[in-house]
């Protein structure tokens, strides 16, 4: 009787839904992000280890799965940073990460492969260019220019005029009440 007591109470714990075990692993909840799409597997291409980074580039963190030496943590995965270190085959990053209320400058070091170059300042790159290009134009003519943007204000109004002979104005059916007598 007692063997059987035993065996009854290991059953019931291996049956019951709280003998999984916890995983709270490094890379716990990254089987879709830390994997790479349909014909895209395999190692990076070189065109991806020739990328000069420099000091104060915007790059874009985003893990690559086939190299595991260097990967950031997920939390880093597809956030934007701003280099303040390159090295042989890494990048240092600093990212910035909310904890509770406030705002902390992480910074992290990933190797190149998990890394490339951000669009997030292009256009205002562009924009820089060509307030100077104007500013310049401006200066030799003597005159001044504004380069701030403005935003667009309401549209101009008009007033539009119909035909009074094509004009129809709709209105509802007057309801009138038909017995069932008459139907």
């Amino acid at each position: 009787a007692p063997i059987l007591a035993q065996v009854k109470r290991v059953v019931c714990h291996l049956s019951s839904p709280a003998a999984m075990p916890h995983s709270f692993g490094y890379r716990a909840r990254t089987r879709d992000l830390f994997s790479k799409a349909y014909k895209t597997k395999g190692r990076p291409m070189l065109g991806r280890y020739l990328v000069n980074f420099h000091v104060g580039d915007y790059v874009d963190i985003k893990a690559d799965p086939s190299v595991q030496s260097g990967m950031p943590h997920k939390f880093y995965h597809g956030r934007t940073g701003i280099v303040f270190n390159v090295t042989k085959s890494a990048v240092g990053v600093e990212v910035t990460k909310v904890v509770g209320n406030r705002q902390l400058r992480k910074r992290i070091h990933v190797r190149v492969e998990h890394v490339r170059k951000s669009r997030c300042n292009e256009l205002f790159l562009k924009r820089v260019k060509e307030n100077d290009a104007l500013q310049h134009a401006a200066k030799a003519t003597g005159e001044v220019v504004c380069v701030k943007r403005i935003p667009p204000g309401p549209r101009p109004g008009k007033m539009i005029k119909a035909d009074q002979a094509a004009v129809k104005v709709l209105a509802p059916i007057k309801y009138v009440f038909v017995p069932e007598s008459e139907k």
